[in-house]
Protein backbone atom coordinates (compact mmCIF):
# COMPACT_ATOMS: atom_id res chain seq x y z
CA UNK A 1 0.00 0.00 0.00
CA UNK A 2 2.75 2.28 -0.48
CA UNK A 3 0.87 4.70 -2.92
CA UNK A 4 -2.22 4.34 -1.40
CA UNK A 5 -2.96 8.16 -0.99
CA UNK A 6 -1.61 10.06 -3.68
CA UNK A 7 -0.49 13.78 -4.00
CA UNK A 8 -3.63 13.96 -5.68
CA UNK A 9 -5.60 12.85 -2.49
CA UNK A 10 -3.34 15.85 -0.47
CA UNK A 11 -5.10 19.14 -0.35
CA UNK A 12 -3.21 21.96 1.53
CA UNK A 13 -4.57 25.48 2.75
CA UNK A 14 -7.85 23.71 2.45
CA UNK A 15 -9.58 27.11 2.84
CA UNK A 16 -13.01 25.57 5.00
CA UNK A 17 -13.71 27.35 8.22
CA UNK A 18 -16.07 24.99 9.48
CA UNK A 19 -16.34 20.82 10.51
CA UNK A 20 -19.13 21.17 7.57
CA UNK A 21 -17.39 22.97 4.97
CA UNK A 22 -14.74 20.08 5.56
CA UNK A 23 -16.73 17.14 5.22
CA UNK A 24 -18.67 19.25 2.30
CA UNK A 25 -15.01 19.31 0.78
CA UNK A 26 -14.04 15.39 1.16
CA UNK A 27 -17.64 14.48 -0.21
CA UNK A 28 -16.90 16.48 -3.26
CA UNK A 29 -13.88 15.52 -3.61
CA UNK A 30 -14.82 11.52 -3.70
CA UNK A 31 -17.07 12.19 -6.50
CA UNK A 32 -14.60 14.00 -8.19
CA UNK A 33 -12.01 11.78 -8.41
CA UNK A 34 -14.27 9.13 -9.33
CA UNK A 35 -13.98 7.20 -5.41
CA UNK A 36 -17.90 7.50 -5.19
CA UNK A 37 -20.95 8.30 -6.81
CA UNK A 38 -22.92 10.38 -5.08
CA UNK A 39 -21.97 13.40 -2.87
CA UNK A 40 -24.76 13.43 -0.80
CA UNK A 41 -24.77 10.35 0.32
CA UNK A 42 -20.95 10.47 0.90
CA UNK A 43 -21.68 13.55 3.33
CA UNK A 44 -24.91 12.25 4.95
CA UNK A 45 -22.13 9.61 5.87
CA UNK A 46 -20.11 11.74 7.36
CA UNK A 47 -22.43 13.21 9.15
CA UNK A 48 -23.62 10.03 10.73
CA UNK A 49 -20.53 9.21 11.99
CA UNK A 50 -20.14 12.80 13.58
CA UNK A 51 -23.19 13.11 14.90
CA UNK A 52 -22.44 9.64 17.02
CA UNK A 53 -19.18 11.46 18.51
CA UNK A 54 -16.57 13.48 17.17
CA UNK A 55 -13.98 12.24 14.64
CA UNK A 56 -11.53 15.04 16.00
CA UNK A 57 -8.30 13.81 17.77
CA UNK A 58 -5.43 16.20 19.45
CA UNK A 59 -2.63 18.15 18.72
CA UNK A 60 -4.61 19.51 15.72
CA UNK A 61 -5.51 16.38 14.01
CA UNK A 62 -9.11 14.74 12.85
CA UNK A 63 -10.13 11.29 11.48
CA UNK A 64 -13.46 12.17 9.96
CA UNK A 65 -14.57 8.81 8.10
CA UNK A 66 -17.65 7.47 6.19
CA UNK A 67 -18.91 3.93 5.02
CA UNK A 68 -21.23 4.60 2.22
CA UNK A 69 -22.84 2.01 -0.56
CA UNK A 70 -22.03 5.32 -3.17
CA UNK A 71 -18.02 4.64 -1.89
CA UNK A 72 -16.64 2.55 -4.92
CA UNK A 73 -13.27 1.76 -2.81
CA UNK A 74 -11.21 2.51 0.36
CA UNK A 75 -9.89 6.08 -0.28
CA UNK A 76 -7.69 8.05 1.88
CA UNK A 77 -8.15 11.75 1.54
CA UNK A 78 -6.12 14.46 3.31
CA UNK A 79 -6.62 18.11 3.69
CA UNK A 80 -4.62 20.82 5.49
CA UNK A 81 -6.41 24.12 6.56
CA UNK A 82 -5.73 27.37 5.61
CA UNK A 83 -6.87 28.16 9.35
CA UNK A 84 -7.90 26.38 12.70
CA UNK A 85 -10.87 24.56 12.38
CA UNK A 86 -12.89 24.85 15.83
CA UNK A 87 -13.83 20.97 15.51
CA UNK A 88 -15.14 19.47 18.66
CA UNK A 89 -11.24 17.80 19.58
CA UNK A 90 -10.28 15.74 22.77
CA UNK A 91 -7.60 18.34 23.74
CA UNK A 92 -10.17 21.39 23.07
CA UNK A 93 -7.74 22.81 20.61
CA UNK A 94 -8.50 23.09 16.80
CA UNK A 95 -8.14 21.19 14.15
CA UNK A 96 -5.51 22.05 11.18
CA UNK A 97 -5.50 18.80 9.06
CA UNK A 98 -7.76 16.19 8.45
CA UNK A 99 -7.51 12.46 7.03
CA UNK A 100 -10.57 11.29 5.86
CA UNK A 101 -11.41 7.32 5.02
CA UNK A 102 -13.75 6.17 2.79
CA UNK A 103 -14.90 2.58 2.62
CA UNK A 104 -17.92 0.84 0.89
CA UNK A 105 -20.32 -0.04 3.16
CA UNK A 106 -20.71 -3.47 1.22
CA UNK A 107 -17.12 -4.89 2.88
CA UNK A 108 -18.39 -4.85 5.90
CA UNK A 109 -15.97 -2.95 8.01
CA UNK A 110 -12.97 -5.01 8.53
CA UNK A 111 -11.07 -2.48 6.37
CA UNK A 112 -12.42 0.56 7.38
CA UNK A 113 -11.76 0.00 10.96
CA UNK A 114 -7.88 -1.44 9.67
CA UNK A 115 -7.55 2.29 7.82
CA UNK A 116 -8.83 3.84 10.86
CA UNK A 117 -6.63 2.00 13.52
CA UNK A 118 -3.25 2.15 11.59
CA UNK A 119 -4.26 6.02 11.06
CA UNK A 120 -4.87 6.20 15.03
CA UNK A 121 -1.90 4.99 15.86
CA UNK A 122 0.46 7.09 13.68
CA UNK A 123 -1.18 10.19 15.05
CA UNK A 124 0.08 8.94 18.64
CA UNK A 125 4.12 9.62 17.25
CA UNK A 126 5.18 12.79 17.19
CA UNK A 127 7.30 12.62 13.75
CA UNK A 128 4.16 11.66 12.15
CA UNK A 129 2.40 15.06 13.28
CA UNK A 130 4.90 17.38 13.06
CA UNK A 131 6.09 15.89 9.64
CA UNK A 132 2.68 16.40 8.75
CA UNK A 133 1.91 20.03 10.01
CA UNK A 134 5.26 21.08 8.74
CA UNK A 135 4.86 19.98 4.91
CA UNK A 136 2.97 21.73 2.83
CA UNK A 137 4.19 19.74 0.04
CA UNK A 138 1.54 16.83 -0.82
CA UNK A 139 3.88 14.45 -2.62
CA UNK A 140 5.75 14.47 0.86
CA UNK A 141 2.47 14.42 3.20
CA UNK A 142 0.70 11.60 0.73
CA UNK A 143 4.66 9.68 1.52
CA UNK A 144 4.21 9.68 5.09
CA UNK A 145 0.62 9.24 5.71
CA UNK A 146 1.06 6.04 3.38
CA UNK A 147 3.85 5.07 5.82
CA UNK A 148 1.00 4.58 8.16
CA UNK A 149 -0.01 2.02 6.04
CA UNK A 150 2.80 -0.56 5.74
Amino acid sequence: MADFVKASHVFVANPAKTVDEALEFFSKKMVELGYADDEKAVLDAFKARESEGTTGMSDGFAIPHAKSDAIKQDTVLVAKFAGDIEWESMDKKPIKVAIAICTPASEGGATHLQLLSDVAIMLTKESFRSDLLASDDPEKIAKVVNGCFE
